[in-house]
């Protein structure tokens, strides 16, 4: 899809780029919805500045902080992960990178998991040279996650400590180690939407496997405190362009979705999504997994009509 065509999108009814949407989902992904778990294993004084995350030590916000949790706290959430429905276990840490006994230990939870639990596994690790993406394939990873955040054009009025490229580097790293790639971004973080579009489009590029859509909740004590919460029209018209744009890869609704979207989240699955993050966020509280159960159904029984 070229950008004239992208352009012919956003002059259409809402109602008519959603039901665009979702026959590109049914053509082109099926009707299986994707769940997933995260685990924040190790939480704030992360030296980045980006001006959305509550963990960057340049910002006061209140989280709680803690180094690296043990082998066995990974083992324990990740059946708790299993038990509640997710299909997929994301090992999360914050900062820029991991030193190497932090990796080892890593390394050494995945493969317990990947044979005790049974659980798929990815990671999200910040900033990862080729040489350890491999070490994590070997001990059982099967995807990595390291968002671009937003378009390249907004990227430096989010974060200056590092670059899109840097991002672009590491997703690259991963996929030569044989990896499958989760990335995506926030959208309403003051991005227009053409650049919500640029990033789409890099994302296609870069064929990556699995696309997060978080929408922004402004956390007190960042930078983005005080940016107006992006309107429930925008969230679907941008998670419906992300689907026509990337067909049949799979696109979760994560972060934001419960306050942002409230009761419209079942219109993002008719708007394209099939994923979504359940158990709750980094340094965010999510939903009663009862309730998302209820919303599967409820999404299924939409596909079905």
């Amino acid at each position: 899809m070229n950008r004239e065509e992208i352009s012919r999108l956003l002059t259409l009814p809402l109602a008519r780029l959603i039901a665009m949407a979702n026959e590109t989902r049914q053509e082109c992904a099926g009707s299986k919805i994707e769940l997933c778990s995260i685990m924040n294993a190790k939480s704030g004084l992360c030296s980045q500045d980006c001006k959305f995350c509550a963990q960057s030590s340049r910002y006061s916000t209140g989280i709680n902080t803690y180094s690296l949790k043990t082998r066995g706290q990974m083992l324990e959430a990740a059946r708790r992960a299993k038990d509640i429905g997710a299909e997929r276990f994301d090992i999360v840490t914050s900062g820029n990178r991991l030193n190497r006994d932090e990796l080892s230990i890593i390394a050494d939870a995945i493969q317990e998991i990947t044979s005790k639990i049974g659980i798929k596994m990815c990671a999200s690790l910040g900033s990862m040279e080729e040489r350890d993406l491999r070490l994590l394939k070997e001990a059982g990873l099967t995807r990595y996650h390291h968002n671009l955040e937003t378009s390249e054009n907004y990227f430096a009025k989010v974060v200056t400590t590092h670059t899109f490229q840097d991002r672009i580097k590491t997703i690259k790293a991963a996929k030569k180690a044989g990896l499958e790639i989760c990335s995506g971004g926030i959208i309403g973080l003051g991005e227009t939407i053409d650049d919500r579009i640029q990033m789409a489009l890099v994302l296609k590029e870069l064929d990556v496997d699995s696309v997060p859509v978080n929408i922004l909740v402004p956390i007190e004590g960042t930078p983005f405190e005080d940016r107006a919460t992006l309107s429930q029209s925008e969230a679907i018209k941008t998670i419906a362009l992300f689907r026509i744009i990337l067909e049949a890869k799979t696109i979760k609704i994560a972060a934001g979705r419960e306050s942002i979207l409230k009761d419209f989240q079942a219109l993002a699955f008719m708007a394209g999504a099939n994923g979504m993050l359940i158990g709750g966020y980094l340094t965010i509280k999510g939903r009663e997994v009862d309730e998302d159960r209820k919303l599967i159904e409820e999404v299924k029984m939409l596909w079905q009509k």
